[in-house]
């Protein structure tokens, strides 16, 4: 059995539901592999997914494009490269809640956000004010990573960013209406995420295990979106305590169809990233130009 260490880039959600039903379901265990699912609630997120990879703690991070971007341009490069993505469009928004009478971007002038303090995001956010005719002058605040989203929910903060098939489901159960603004929306090329990311140098030295771990991996999105209910029960031995009221049957649904199933798994669409770079460049996010070849593969899937 030889082992592979996937750094996840948050507690046991939605996104991750594919790792753990083929985990309990042996599709690892077939292809000879031991897979060991780090969540980031062991140590408080105080080192990144990526950052776990470039120190050898792991031979994946599930992390979003912009880890890429970041690990790629730092003073001291590291080969990071995305190798598959978990969906086929982007499922996550900048959302506010209904009571608080936002109604479009531009109302979050003068406003709170709730940062994760990634690469690119608080000016994407002021961009996509922008873009919806305000000003981009957010109250930006920077509050513990794994307590974000109740930052909205107590009224700390005004809006944030979330995925739509894990908090809004959550929200949905709660009574919690709420109103999403996404990227595409609002003329921003948003890229993958999140990606199965790893040291590009690691990978093509043990290729055949991550490209089993891939193969295991798409086996078990694949199972979720055909047993639903079975692959709901799976997952929900594992999500926190704060997450046990969310409604799994009903995320698996929002979330499904975007897996990109069959051949078309984990793929992805340099053309569509690179209108995502050239944006970045344009806006002067980045100095350099950048080349979607030079941070994502498909060829281990």
């Amino acid at each position: 059995m030889e082992t592979i260490k996937l750094a996840l880039d948050w507690t046991p959600n939605i996104n991750h539901i594919g790792f753990f039903v083929a985990r309990e379901k042996g599709f690892y265990q077939d292809k000879e592999l031991e897979v060991e699912l780090q969540s980031p609630a062991g140590d408080d997120y105080s080192v990144t997914p990526a950052k776990k990879v470039e120190l050898g703690q792991a031979d994946f991070a599930l992390c979003p494009m912009e880890s890429i971007l970041s690990y790629q341009t730092k003073e001291e490069p590291f080969d990071l490269k995305a190798f598959a993505a978990i969906y086929q469009e982007d499922l996550s928004a900048i959302v506010c809640t209904k009571s608080s009478g936002i109604t479009s971007p531009k109302d979050l002038d003068g406003k709170s956000y709730a940062s994760y303090e990634a690469r690119y995001e608080d000016e994407l956010v002021m961009q996509m004010i922008r873009n919806a005719g305000g000003n981009g002058n957010t109250q930006i605040g920077y509050p513990r990573k794994l307590g974000i989203w109740e930052t909205l929910l107590n009224g700390e903060f005004d809006s944030t960013w979330i995925f739509m098939n894990w908090e809004g489901i959550q929200a949905s159960g709660k009574g919690v209406d709420l109103i999403s603004f996404k990227m595409s929306d609002y003329h921003i090329p948003y890229s993958y995420s999140p990606v199965i990311a790893g040291s590009e140098k690691m990978i093509l030295a043990r290729e055949e295990p991550y490209k089993k771990f891939l193969a295991a991996t798409m086996a078990g999105f694949q199972f979720t979106a055909e047993n639903p209910v079975e692959a709901a029960k799976i997952l929900s031995v594992y999500v926190s305590k704060t997450d046990a009221d969310i409604d799994l049957e009903a995320a698996i649904q929002a979330s499904s169809s975007a897996f990109g199933l069959g051949a078309d798994w984990g793929k992805m669409d340099l053309n569509n990233l690179q209108k995502y770079l050239d944006w970045i460049y344009e806006k002067e996010l980045e100095y350099q130009k950048l080349s979607a070849d030079d941070l994502v593969s498909n060829e281990l899937l």
